[in-house]
């Protein structure tokens, strides 16, 4: 009869909780879009002041894009949702993206 040692092994396991991924929302120029209806979606939508919402609107006006905000993926796709389905409501072409941050 053989005997059999258990050993217990304790390991002491640190789990590491990493934040999720964020996502820039980003709208891009188009020569067709009103400038006011773009402050508007950046007010309604991104709940950005008047002014911040101008000054984001003249860099997407300016530079061809333009950062409207940072957050998770879920909630980036759906302001890129809203964005799109508003502009298509009013019939204008404004595009919307999410990039990784």
């Amino acid at each position: 009869m053989s005997t059999t040692n258990i050993q217990t092994i304790s390991q002491k396991q640190e789990i590491v909780i990493l934040p999720p991924k964020k996502y820039h929302v980003i709208l891009l120029n188009d020569d067709f879009t009103p400038m006011d209806f773009v402050v508007k979606i950046l007010m309604d939508i991104f709940h950005l002041s008047h002014t911040q919402a101008t000054a984001v609107m003249l860099m997407v006006h300016e530079t061809g894009r333009g950062v409207c905000g940072v957050y998770q993926k879920d909630v980036a796709e759906t302001k890129q949702r809203q964005v799109i389905a508003r502009a298509r409501t009013a019939e204008h072409p404004l595009q919307c993206v999410i990039m990784p941050v």
